[in-house]
């Protein structure tokens, strides 16, 4: 070959970068295009008078909901607990005229909790009784200022709903030979003293929180559609168990509206110390023993 045919194949060789100058040159590209990005200023759109005004209507609008929200739990576990004294004191009543016996207040008393868990279970989870607010609390299920709202509502419900029981009976049957201090008052059985009281009260109240954490634990959740007769049929059974040795209260409300429209008080604190300390030493037992908070539920399902 000759010298004048081998010049043109040199320089064009010479000619084609190399594969290192070709990613050399991308990466100086790159380079250059993220320090123009940076020296670019950040712009700001500012936000027009229309979407504040609409960011501040749909503020306002999640409030007036929550407020709502609240004050339909409220109510609705006002009138459950309102509807848990007139029917279960009603069905309670006693005298020479109006025949009764602990077996019949036992089961109605288990029947009026399955009406009020079915018809506000939904609405407020149907409490009924401090110390089951109390254990949902513990359980974190609701906030402070929730459990102090349930409080107030069972405690005027359970009073307007004594009231109605006094302004449908008569005197006499109300407070008649058998029920000497008033209708569905929860006084000790005969013999029985106050610190055997304390202990059957905290006992029962003990077996109903389980009984309530168990129906909140999220292993539970896909047999909901039967609360409201398991939670009848357990009051009932409770009932039947310790109502002639305390009257089987497990429920402040419950005895605070009787004592108070009778002005009857005797051994009364027995029935917020014996429930309240069972709730709180109940809700910490299942909650720490019997679901650890650290698992998921789907962890805690049987294997």
């Amino acid at each position: 070959m000759s010298d004048s045919q081998q010049q043109p194949q040199q320089q064009q060789h010479q000619s084609v970068p190399s594969i290192a100058t070709i990613l050399n040159a991308q990466q100086l590209q790159r380079s250059d295009d993220h320090q123009q990005h940076q020296q670019q200023p950040i712009i700001k759109i500012p936000m027009t008078t229309k979407n504040a005004q609409k960011s501040k209507s749909n503020s306002q609008d999640r409030r007036f909901k929550g407020l709502l929200r609240n004050t339909c739990i409220v109510v609705g576990e006002f009138l459950a607990t309102a509807m848990l004294m007139f029917l279960g004191c009603m069905g309670c009543a006693q005298s020479p005229t109006f025949v009764n016996s602990h077996f019949q207040c036992s089961i109605n008393f288990g029947f009026v909790v399955l009406i009020c868990i079915q018809c506000f279970g939904c609405v407020s989870g149907a409490h009924l009784n401090p110390s089951v607010t109390l254990a949902n609390y513990i359980y974190r299920l609701i906030s402070w200022p929730m459990a102090i709202a349930y409080f107030v509502a069972q405690m005027v419900g359970a009073f307007v709903g004594y009231g109605l029981v006094k302004a449908s009976l008569p005197e006499d049957v109300v407070c008649s030979s058998d029920t000497p201090k008033g209708v569905c008052i929860t006084a000790l059985g005969e013999g029985i003293s106050a610190g055997q009281g304390v202990l059957i009260e905290f006992l029962l109240t003990v077996i109903l929180i389980i009984i309530c954490c168990a129906v909140w634990d999220p292993r539970n959740a896909t047999f909901g559609d039967s609360t409201g007769i398991r939670f009848g049929l357990a009051i009932a059974c409770i009932s039947l168990t310790g109502g002639q040795f305390t009257g089987a209260s497990m429920n402040p409300a419950r005895s605070f509206a009787p004592a108070l429209w009778n002005n009857a008080w005797d051994n009364h604190w027995i029935y917020w110390v014996g429930p309240l300390v069972g709730a709180v030493f109940a809700a910490f037992l299942y909650k720490y023993v019997f679901r650890p908070t650290g698992a998921k539920p789907e962890e805690e399902l049987p294997q």
